[in-house]
């Protein structure tokens, strides 16, 4: 095998001498980058390349540290498989060798072609490039790139420590996307890939590392456009000092003179799992002076992120995701008594709001003027202050909200926090995502449609489509609603002012 291998890439390298373009060999698409000779595999119109190391495997000495680039190679490698999902409670195949991304390209098509990065979500704490919901096949065939990317979770991608401040400073996640962008940059013209034409797209946890990268500097001229969706902007980043004391908390619950990086993974996992029952605050990103130095709503406040074209909303409904807790604690903050819930909600308010049992996070239901609230101020008045602060930079928004139930899931619609991804993705039958009906299926076109015009052009409008306002010093936005798409103004405009009030208390 090995043999053969050799000499299908000798024969590789003497038909595409001189081409730093992908092109396919036999059914075999191929790509020769700065760490080797890459073959990916061919299915239907879309060519894939899955588990490329963008930065050298974290383990060992490079613990904890900033991720450091691959050897250059020329040896040749398959990409028929998606790498290791990076290590989290829930997976058990996951692995710290997990700084890779997958490729996913129009077979046959030339470029340069716009290039879509996307940064998975799951708190900082979980989730995975790999799983189907992100297959980017559906993308690609419009004549896109589409890039997906691991980065460290958890305690390894986030823990402050003094005894790791050797060139980190506790945002490895963060640095880990930086690390993914270079690639993209050094490497994406090899599968057809235009470098200076990037847009990154993410929902909630991926949102908000986007919004700090169009914050950061180190990142700047490394993507052209973004993507936010259901970013909690307004939620404040942990202070050093903050990030400092739970780092110290994990070393106490790793255990007496532990060695941090000879720890084993299961091992890490354990200690932060116990630190995680004594606070519901988990490892995130944290102020550490230089990477990170806001909030990211004093950022755009004070001008100071990348004026490039931007699409941000959220969705309906925002709950769902194992957030009762939240959904109570947002309430209790907001020191609304039931009158002034049910004047804010009038169309939901019920007389059992006036009893205590609204508290009760085992009573929040989607449909509850309680989670309507928290949808509201965690999301919805985030997203539109960011999209007025934005257009005031002069660059080009666009704000959407996503209210769109598929049709089998209308009597009992279930979670509705990252309900969007799977129109945008075109997923169907995968966990997370049922089978589409034909006027889902036309929702999800134009979805589609909305993402790719944007990530060609910097203007999600175009043919076929109804037309979708810039916020322009507006207060518009795009509907997508059950019956309708639509732009125009936001309907919630006087509830979200209040609540913007409250918010500035």
């Amino acid at each position: 095998m090995r043999s053969l291998l050799a000499l299908l890439a000798a024969s590789i390298v003497l038909c595409c001498a001189g081409s730093a373009v992908a092109q396919p060999v036999g059914q075999f698409p191929f790509a020769l980058t700065r760490e080797g000779q890459i073959l990916g595999a061919v299915e239907g119109e879309v060519a894939s390349f899955k588990g490329l190391a963008y930065a050298a495997p974290p383990v060992g000495a490079l613990r904890w540290r900033p991720p450091q680039p691959t050897p250059e190679s020329s040896e040749m490698h398959t990409a028929y498989d998606y790498g290791a999902p990076c290590l989290q409670p829930s997976l058990p195949d996951a692995g710290e060798d997990c700084l890779t991304l997958n490729v996913f390209r129009p077979f046959g098509v030339d470029g340069p072609l716009p290039v879509m990065m996307f940064i998975h979500g799951g708190g900082f704490i979980g989730g995975t490039a790999n799983e189907r919901l992100f297959d980017g096949a559906r993308l690609a065939q419009a004549g896109l790139i589409v890039v997906t990317a691991n980065y460290r979770l958890g305690v390894l991608g986030w823990l402050t420590d003094p005894a790791l401040t050797d060139g980190g400073s506790g945002n490895y996640g963060l640095m880990d996307q930086i690390a993914a962008l270079h690639w993209v940059h050094d490497n994406i013209a090899a599968f057809g890939g235009d470098p200076h034409n990037v847009t990154l797209f993410g929902s909630d946890s991926g949102a908000t590392s986007i919004a700090l990268l169009m914050l950061s500097a180190q990142s700047r001229d490394l993507f052209q456009k973004a993507i936010l969706q259901s970013v909690p902007a307004r939620a404040p980043l942990r202070s050093a000092q903050d990030a400092q004391a739970m780092g110290r908390q994990f070393v106490a619950a790793l255990g007496p003179q532990a060695d941090l990086r000879a720890a084993g993974p299961r091992r890490l996992l354990a200690a932060e799992s116990r630190l995680l029952e004594q606070s519901r605050y988990g490892f995130a990103p944290m102020m550490d002076g230089a990477l990170v130095t806001e909030d990211i709503a004093a950022g755009f406040a004070a001008g100071h992120q990348s004026r490039i074209p931007l699409i941000i909303g959220s969705n309906d409904d925002e709950t769902g995701f194992d957030g009762e807790f939240d959904v109570k604690e947002e309430l209790a903050a907001s020191g609304l008594t039931s009158d002034e819930l049910r004047k804010l909600y009038p169309d939901l308010a019920k007389p059992s709001l006036a009893k205590p049992s609204l508290a009760k996070p085992s009573l929040v239901k989607p449909s509850d003027v309680a989670a309507r609230f928290y949808t509201d101020k965690v999301f919805s008045e985030p997203a539109r202050l960011l999209a007025r602060l934005h257009a005031a930079s002069g660059a080009a928004t666009f704000r959407y909200r996503f209210a769109y139930v598929p049709e089998a899931r209308r009597a009992n619609p279930g979670p509705g926090h990252g309900r969007e991804l799977q129109f945008i993705f075109g997923a169907e039958g995968v966990p997370g995502a049922g089978i589409f009906s034909r006027a889902d299926r036309e929702v999800a076109s134009r979805m589609r449609s909305y993402w790719i015009n944007f990530a060609r052009s910097g203007d999600p409008n175009g043919p076929g489509l109804p037309h979708w306002d810039s916020v322009a010093g507006r207060d518009r936005l795009l509907l997508i609603a059950n019956d309708h798409i639509a732009s125009g103004d936001d309907p919630w405009s006087e509830r979200l002012d209040r609540i913007a009030g409250e918010s500035k208390k």
